[in-house]
């Protein structure tokens, strides 16, 4: 068994990079056929969720097998080599093992203990087997991964540990109260239909809220999942579907909006938010304390003409001026540098403490300290912090109108938005810092007990699968040799009749199968202990075993396993 993954999770890279690797269905089936096409794969599968993407295959060298895999996956996802080598991941044999039954158990979700992954790797082998990419190393370790899920959330507490995306964002966007209260007859949109979406609606039905609008861009599975939501019998929610078009106007009646499509671009931008929750108050939204563009416009979160640092913060110093040096305590270099830029380019404005915009060419008198006080960030980590700006207490702002749940990847919602007043707005982003801080329930233990149980089980088996085609073929030897001598006897002894030829071939076959049963057994069993690969080595060296014989019996086995598996998932 050579089982390597390489890929790239919540807890290895940020969402903005997750978000720009994020592969389509179609990129998912080129990838694995172009992981086949390479030399170090025999197999080949991918497993992509709105947080990890990874990549399974059966190499025969590590180290070109990794570099291989690597190239792939920046090939495929556009995000190049270089910027993705840092976030990447590698797992080998038992760890690689151990990596996806910890992934099946939900111990590596964003939420501990959610079960929604167990259909994503249900879908990654279906995927597989249909593209014959997944042979017999991965079909055993994908459908023992989904035993394992399941072993871990009926014999434990898991699920109290964690639930779902949909569900722990929802009591982000309930901000501390009980998710049923919050939800109770509100009116909530979702944008797609697919299996995250569906999630999304049959949780706001179960938490009781009073309608759900389904937007899509395929009308019949708006349509298709509307009816179920209608017909379920554990609810009395309204359930409607819409084309994509009306989602502006859906957008001004709803008080959620759950947003999880494959789109490649946004779904919902800045300005549709802000005409929807104007259309909500009947104002203008208006935003919250921080750079924005032109009057009337919301600047994107990463617009090149918007001041990098958070002004709100440095409002007790006098102006802008970094003379006080309270504005840029505890700043970084690279953050003061990324202001002298924004200076440079000679573009915007700079907020005073009086209200009023000063022109930038009046504070570039503060580039030459800004980039005195960067290089000295640049030699001791942080500019000294000697004081503080005194504290501004903040104007109240009202209460949200508008409650925003973006599960997609790449995001659906602009991540402008959470500018404006009177939206709240969560996304994976935000649920990774929410979920950082989540208590780990005591039931993590004991599925983690579960997890090394069944790796040490599942290299045991695969150990013991390895040494079966030369215990076959040593068998088949076997009854060659004996139907030689038995052969040979009929010449020597032609007046035999068939009953006492028959009663010498079975004494002649019991001798052979009790001689070879205990040696082939205890050698089975050897095999499947750690460092056993070396018994199917000394059993063809010690009865002269014909090492393609062996090959073509194990070649036999794939085929009937492939065969079989390609139905299972």
């Amino acid at each position: 068994m050579s089982l390597l993954v390489v890929g790239l999770s919540h807890r290895s890279a940020p969402v903005s990079v997750l978000e720009r690797a994020a592969l389509s269905a179609d990129a998912q089936v080129k990838l694995l056929q172009d992981t086949l096409a390479t030399e170090p794969a025999t197999e080949g599968a991918v497993l992509a969720t709105c947080n990890r993407i990874e990549l399974y295959a059966d190499v025969d060298k590590f180290h070109a097998g990794v570099a291989e895999l690597s190239t792939l996956l920046a090939q495929h996802s556009g995000v190049g080599l270089e910027e993705l080598t840092p976030h990447l991941y590698v797992h080998y044999e038992d760890r690689a093992v151990h990596h996806l039954f910890s992934v099946a158990c939900g111990l590596d979700s964003m939420v501990v203990g959610e079960g929604q992954i167990l259909g994503q790797i249900k879908d990654a082998l279906a995927t597989a087997q249909e593209l014959h990419t997944a042979g017999r190393l991965l079909n055993d370790l994908f459908q023992q991964a989904l035993r394992v899920g399941k072993r871990a959330h009926s014999e434990t507490g898991i699920d109290r540990a964690g639930q779902s995306l949909v569900t722990f964002g929802l009591e982000q966007l309930a901000a501390g109260r009980a998710v049923e209260a919050w939800a109770k007859d509100k009116k909530a949109l979702v944008i797609g239909a697919g299996s995250m979406s569906s999630l999304a609606a049959a949780t706001l039905a179960r938490v009781g809220v009073g309608e759900i609008v389904i937007a899509n861009r395929t009308p019949d599975r708006a349509e298709r999942l509307a009816e179920i939501l209608t017909g379920g019998d554990d609810t009395d929610v309204l359930a409607r579907a819409v084309p994509m078009d009306s989602v502006p106007v859906e957008l001004t009646r709803a008080d959620i909006a759950v947003s999880c499509t494959g789109a490649t671009g946004l779904v919902l931008t800045a300005d549709t938010v802000a005409a929807a929750v104007e259309g909500r108050t009947g104002t203008p939204a208006a935003l919250r304390e921080t750079a924005a563009g032109p009057a009337g416009h919301l600047a994107p979160a990463d617009a090149e003409d918007a001041c990098p640092l958070d002004l709100s913060a440095v409002q007790g110093a006098t102006g802008f001026s970094v003379m006080g040096e309270a504005a840029v305590a505890g700043m970084d270099a690279a953050t003061l540098e990324q202001h002298a830029a924004w200076v440079d380019k000679g573009t915007g404005t700079v907020e005073r403490r009086d209200g009023r915009r000063t022109p930038v060419e009046d504070a570039e008198a503060d580039a030459d300290l800004i980039a005195a006080l960067a290089a000295t960030a640049a030699t001791v980590g942080r500019i000294p912090e000697r004081r503080r700006p005194e504290p501004v207490a903040e104007a109240p702002r009202p209460a949200p109108v508008l409650a925003l749940l973006d599960l997609a990847m790449p995001r659906d919602i602009d991540a402008a938005v959470h500018r404006l007043l009177g939206v709240r707005f969560v996304d994976l982003e935000t649920l990774a810092e929410a979920s950082a801080d989540a208590p780990m329930a005591a039931d993590v233990d004991q599925v983690r007990r579960i997890v090394s149980d069944e790796v040490a089980a599942f290299g045991a088996a695969q150990r013991a699968a390895h040494i079966t085609p030369t215990v076959v073929a040593l068998r088949a030897m076997a009854a060659d040799v004996v139907a030689n001598e038995i052969a040979r006897l009929d010449g020597r002894l032609p007046d035999l009749d068939d009953k006492q030829r028959g009663e010498i071939t079975q004494t002649v076959r019991r001798v052979v199968d009790k001689l070879l049963h205990a040696p082939t057994v205890r050698v089975k069993q050897l095999a499947a202990e750690p460092g056993g690969a070396g018994y199917a080595d000394a059993l063809r060296t010690l009865f002269d075993l014909d090492p393609e014989t062996v090959a073509a019996v194990s070649r036999a086995e794939n085929n009937t396993e492939n065969a079989k598996n390609r139905g299972r998932a």
